[in-house]
């Protein structure tokens, strides 16, 4: 028996739960996912699809217990317990003893390959490898994950004193120039709510919105002791942001004095990524 379509009721708690976890639209300059789903609406062969997305969504930013994905995403007790068992089958959930549910190793897997795979980072890497060149300093690229960022592609400065970001780390929206670029391209609802949870509110506020003035970021030992950035948005052809690219280095060779004497370089390496990808 195939089930009948959704309900409105149901289908707005859908939205509200993929708008909570929803990057795509930043990721890879389309449409994100509850948006998506609001222009097409699921229909009666896929709606398992749409619930078993939801329930990923619920534990997208961490740990949850099986009372918080069934207030999150809406459906019945019954309905989510099953879901979970077959999403836990697949590897695509982990239950942790005293933590609750979180993203299991096959999604977390599934992810790295796609990573790996973004033309993104394939066609920015030359870009990156010469901003590194130019600059004497280590560059990255960062995309949006959730409520943070990771690091998809970095060359690393020839100088033995320098700074290494590790492809796949993730770091936090509220510190570093990365940080605040995303922030700075990011919907005033959205950013306003990332900026209430960092240690100085006010102070991060008027950085992103100088940020979103002149066109790139800046930060001296905010993420880690020693270490400064300055960072550009790449940026999709309807102005939403793909991603951030960035330059680190020690500060003493990058403090807050001298990040204008990047900035020029690291726009200009935006600008090649956003003219490589055809935009």
């Amino acid at each position: 028996m195939v089930a009948g379509p959704p309900d409105d009721l149901e289908r707005e708690r859908m939205l509200r739960q993929l708008r909570f976890g929803d990057n795509a639209r930043i990721r890879a300059g389309r449409s994100g996912a509850a948006e998506e789903l609001r222009r097409n609406p699921p229909r009666t062969a896929v709606g398992v699809l749409d619930r078993c997305v939801a329930v990923l969504g619920a534990v997208e930013s961490g740990a949850r217990s099986f009372t918080d994905v069934v207030e999150l995403t809406g459906l019945a007790r019954p309905t989510a317990h099953r879901l979970i068992q077959g999403l836990e089958d697949h590897g695509f959930l982990l239950h942790i003893g005293g933590l609750g549910y979180v993203l299991g190793p096959r999604l977390l897997g599934l992810a790295a390959s796609a990573m790996h795979d973004l033309p993104l980072r394939d066609l920015a890497h030359p870009i990156l490898e010469r901003l590194a060149r130019s600059t004497g300093e280590s560059a990255q690229l960062f995309v949006r994950d959730g409520d943070r960022r990771v690091c998809i592609d970095s060359a690393e400065s020839e100088s033995e004193l320098r700074t290494i970001v590790e492809v796949g780390s993730t770091l936090p929206l509220t510190k570093g120039s990365a940080g605040k670029v995303f922030l700075a391209w990011t919907g005033d609802h959205d950013s306003a709510r990332l900026i209430g949870t960092a240690d100085d509110a006010a102070k991060l506020e008027q950085q992103v919105a100088t940020t979103r003035r002149r066109g790139w970021a800046e930060s001296v030992a905010e993420r880690a002791p020693g270490v400064a950035s300055v960072s550009a948005p790449v940026l999709g052809p309807d102005r939403s942001l793909l991603g951030a690219v960035s330059v680190s280095g020690p500060v003493s060779r990058l403090g807050q004095l001298r990040a204008k004497r990047y900035a020029p370089a690291v726009l200009e390496a935006a600008k090649e990524i956003e003219r490589t990808l055809g935009l």
